[in-house]
């Protein structure tokens, strides 16, 4: 039942790191994202495409940028992820039990 969770996070996770390296080092490569993320080409050809796709970052011939819709997001997902954690938190059994009994 987690383990489906937990992969879709550490997946999320690379998006977020990707993301946070394009905004720092744009115009940037996959081979530099690579190298300094520790990943492999692919998984990073994958998060830039699903990032392109949300309109977060586009291809540069120098190597992705951020796009105007950049800033905004970054603001909404530290929103979304404090929510997020909230509710995690709020799932452990021993708080459910705790305010359930």
């Amino acid at each position: 039942m987690l383990n489906q969770l937990e992969k879709e996070m550490i997946i999320i996770e690379r998006h977020i790191d990707i993301l946070s390296r394009v905004i720092e080092n744009e115009p940037i490569g996959i081979v530099k994202l690579s190298n300094e993320g520790g990943y492999k080409n692919h998984k990073v050809r994958y998060s830039l495409r699903i990032l392109e796709k949300s309109e977060l970052i586009e291809p540069s011939p120098q190597g992705a940028t951020v796009t105007e819709h950049t800033a905004e997001f970054v603001e909404y997902l530290d929103e979304r992820l404090e929510t997020i954690a909230d509710k995690l938190d709020t799932m452990k059994l021993e708080n459910y039990i705790e305010n359930n009994h």
